[in-house]
């Protein structure tokens, strides 16, 4: 890069999965994060029938109105006269995708990037691929020692063989019920009795073909930031207390009283290290890159610590854990863009 050469990012944003309102919200906290006198946004939007529009035509899906709550809800500083009248793939220097969920964090849209040789920000295909499938992450963290709470994986030809009863023997009285392939706790259920069992088993067959049976276990829900590329770093960790039964869709993005964050968590010191190593042994294990948020529960009875999940592309809003972490670690919000843009071009 020129001295005094702006960096054009594409900023590819919405999708066809079912977060694509997040990702709409992540989209326009990042675009207000980007430093004019350094970045030029270049505008990619994808509607949810998987259209894609570019620039001033993308500009009224930034601006769809989300249902949070006002105070949370900020409308994108882009006005169309500043952004550059024709689309043009060779110019834009870096790209970053800001798509949660399938199509776009599980490797298909780094894919199409990595053949146009082109540098965007977050894991490559693989790690994008391995960390969208919860059971195939699970087995991975377990194949390399690292602790999962016990859990089955069913497709959906296997459904009429899902038994109740057998679970419970094997797992625990409360289940909880997951897509394999979503995020933002969208298609989850406690279930604590057999019809609560079956209805979220329908569910979760809503949005995925394969589903999670898990373990549910009393435990505490702490989140770390990784940050990084070879050698990455993690932030200071942060406690989720949901007011519900668990972390729901409703309670992260929704109800602005549905959780309490705590950052950093009341953990011991030698407990904070633990999960701290935890998350980057998790992160180079299942090759990500960039950036990934890494979720935890650690047991309350016995202050055990499990590996819930690994988010590539974790969210970007106003009360998104990932840059409340690191902005509580010393990075704000405008650095912390800026450092993912420059891991991605120096890869």
């Amino acid at each position: 890069m020129g001295k005094h050469k702006k960096i054009t990012v594409g900023i590819i944003f919405g999708g066809r999965s079912e977060e694509h309102e997040v990702s709409i919200q992540s989209a326009k906290n990042i675009i207000q994060a980007l430093d004019v006198s350094l970045y030029t946004p270049v505008l990619i939007g994808i509607d949810k029938n998987g259209s894609w529009c570019f620039q001033d035509k993308a500009l009224p899906l930034l601006e769809k109105t989300f249902a949070l709550p006002s105070s949370q809800t900020k409308k994108a500083q882009v006005q169309t006269s500043s952004l550059p009248a024709a689309f043009d793939l060779n110019k834009i220097d870096v790209f970053f995708p800001v798509l949660h969920g399938p199509y776009g964090e599980d490797g298909t849209v780094q894919g199409m990037l990595k053949l146009a040789n082109k540098p965007f920000v977050g894991s490559d295909v693989l790690g994008s691929a391995i960390c969208m499938d919860k059971d195939i992450t699970k087995r991975l963290l377990k194949e390399a020692g690292l602790p999962v709470v016990d859990y089955k994986s069913f497709t959906k030809t296997e459904k009429q063989k899902i038994d109740y009863k057998k679970l419970v023997a094997e797992l625990s009285s409360t289940l909880f019920i997951k897509p394999a392939n979503l995020g933002s706790s969208v298609g989850i259920t406690k279930a604590k009795n057999e019809k609560e069992f079956y209805d979220g088993i329908d569910e979760a067959f809503l949005y995925d073909s394969k589903i999670l049976v898990e373990k549910a276990i009393d435990a505490r829900e702490i989140e770390c930031s990784v940050l990084g590329n070879e050698n990455p770093k993690a932030s200071l960790l942060g406690e989720i207390k949901p007011h519900d039964e668990f972390y729901s869709y409703q309670s992260k993005y929704i109800d602005s009283h549905g959780a309490e964050l705590i950052i950093p968590a009341e953990l011991s010191e030698k407990l904070t290290k633990q999960i701290q190593d935890c998350a980057i042994k998790a992160f180079k294990i299942l090759e990500c890159r960039g950036m990934a948020r890494v979720d935890f529960f650690v047991e309350k009875r016995t202050n055990n610590v499990y590996i819930n999940e690994l988010n590539t592309i974790p969210g970007f809003t106003n009360i998104s854990m990932y840059p409340k972490l690191w902005e509580k670690s010393g990075l704000s919000y405008q650095e912390l863009v800026s450092r993912l843009i420059h891991l991605a071009l120096k890869r």
